[in-house]
């Protein structure tokens, strides 16, 4: 079984838009809360963004305000529309859920396995 699947990941020029995809094997509750993280090349894994199904309250890093954008999909999944893509961007994207509305990745107990965002200069 998977926990969680994302998609969407690729290689893009600086500038552009992608759009990731996580899916859960089943429908996400309402209650639940959504969010993604990301990882760099030698650097700790950070906070992107949250979203609290049941009340909407979103939240995300200041480097990615106003160009990324988390929503529901479909009942069972959910994306991360990135805009406006800087190489600092690139890292591997994971999705999670959980029950908390925290940027603590130690608070989510289902992960994806990960998708590579690459943005070049």
């Amino acid at each position: 079984q998977v926990q969680l699947m994302e998609s969407g990941g690729g290689l893009v020029q600086a500038g552009s838009s992608l759009r990731l995809s996580c899916t859960a094997p089943g429908r996400i509750f309402s209650s639940a809360v959504m969010a993604w993280f990301r990882q760099a090349p030698g650097k700790e894994r950070e906070f992107v963004a949250l979203r609290r199904w049941n009340t909407g309250r979103s939240a995300y890093a200041d480097s990615v305000k106003g160009r990324f954008t988390i929503a529901t999909d479909n009942p069972n999944s959910m994306y991360l529309q990135m805009n406006t893509l800087k190489p600092e961007d690139t890292a591997l994207y994971y999705c999670a859920r959980g029950t908390s509305y925290s940027m603590m990745a130690s608070d989510y107990n289902y992960w994806g396995q990960g998708t590579q965002v690459t943005v070049s200069s």
